[in-house]
Order: C-alpha cells, then structure tokens, then sequence
C-alpha cells in the first residue's frame, strides 16, 4: 500500500494514511495522459468561430462588366473570394470540438496522472481544510508554512466558507471538490493539497 504522511495546517504530522496501489501506484503512461487533456481541452472549445462565404457578405450579384473584349480578368460578383472584401473560402463555421472519451481511459489517466505526482512528492494531505478565518493573507500563510510554491490545486468537498473565501483571490490556487477534480488540473498544477477525507472519496471513485 502507498502511505503517506497526514498533516495539519501548521505543518505538523498528525498521521499516516495508507493509499490504494491500484489508484497512486499506476503506471505512469504519457500518451494516455496527453489524450485525456487534449479531449479536456476540445470539450472547453466554444466552437463560435466563423467566417462568411460569398453569398453571405455585402455586395451586388451584378456582373461588373461584360464577359468579352473588355480587356480584363472575367468576372461574376463583386464578392468573389478572389476580391478584396470577398466571401471567405473554406473558412472556419460554428462548430462543436468535443468528441467521446472512453470513462474508463479517463480514468486510467487520472489514476496515472496523480501516481506519478505522489512520486515527485507533489501530493499533500492535511486532515482538515477549515482556516479559522477567511482571510486571504492568513490562508496565504499557511501555504508557505507547508512549504508550497508555484501553482496549487486544492481538492476539498467540505465546502467551508473560510476556506472558499481566502483562497479565491490567490492568483496561483484552485479549489475544487472531488467531483470537480479533472486531468488538465492535475497535471498543470505543482502541488496537490487534498483533505484526508476527499483523497479517500477520489481514491473509491477511481478505484475499478
């Protein structure tokens, strides 16, 4: 079984929790990886980019000239793509970018994904997230007390108001529940803070 240490929030060891193998000692697997965040991100595409096409932009349907003897380029319309302020060719409609993803190779990637974090030592887990006040610079202290840098993603399903209120200004921290809990977070965050309550409940839903 994979342990690891329970802290409170001032840092000191209070325990040690026993995690499953089959969820935090997966085998690391990039590919699976970078498949999961790249359906992650085509999911998120608003798909609203779009471009009009000859018989959408302004202009007369009138022939400019006559076909012959003018000298000139033949021509139809002036919205010919060929012109300047013509329609657009082959250009970009409003379209939906998510496709299907098996739930199992979601999963898989997840379970991989936050193995390998609990290898570098990414992973930590406090018995309680519940800051006595909701203050942003006091919660900011406690970051720095648990030795945290660069960009954090705390993982709580408590839904305590002190702990919403003081880290939803921090430019650097997420919080989301375990049910919120995505791949794309995961892998683009440098530490993972979980309660010991909600790291059991993500280990039983991604346990097969």
């Amino acid at each position: 079984m994979a342990e690891i240490e329970v802290k409170n929030l001032a840092s000191e060891v209070v325990g040690k929790l026993e995690l499953s193998d089959e969820v935090f000692k997966a085998e690391f697997n990039q590919p699976l990886i970078w498949e999961a965040v790249k359906h992650y991100n085509d999911s998120l595409r608003a798909g609203t980019a779009s471009t009009k096409v000859r018989g959408e932009v302004s202009g007369s349907g009138k022939k400019l000239w006559r076909q012959k003897g003018t000298g000139r380029a033949r021509i139809g319309s002036i919205r010919s793509p060929l012109w300047r302020h013509g329609g657009t060719v082959h250009g970009p409609k409003p379209r939906d970018y998510s496709y299907r993803f098996p739930r199992k190779k979601v999963q898989s990637a997840m379970r991989s994904a936050l193995s390998a974090k609990l290898g570098e030592n990414a992973v930590v887990v406090v018995e309680s997230l519940n800051p006595e006040t909701a203050k942003t610079k006091d919660f900011q202290k406690i970051l720095n007390g648990l030795g945290f840098t660069g960009k954090i993603l705390i993982i709580d399903s408590s839904g305590d108001r002190n702990l919403l209120l003081s880290s939803r200004n921090l430019p650097k921290v997420k919080l989301v529940p375990a049910s919120g809990l995505n791949i794309f977070d995961v892998v683009n965050s440098n530490t993972l803070l979980f309660s010991r309550d909600t790291i059991l409940q993500v280990e039983k839903g991604l346990s097969k």
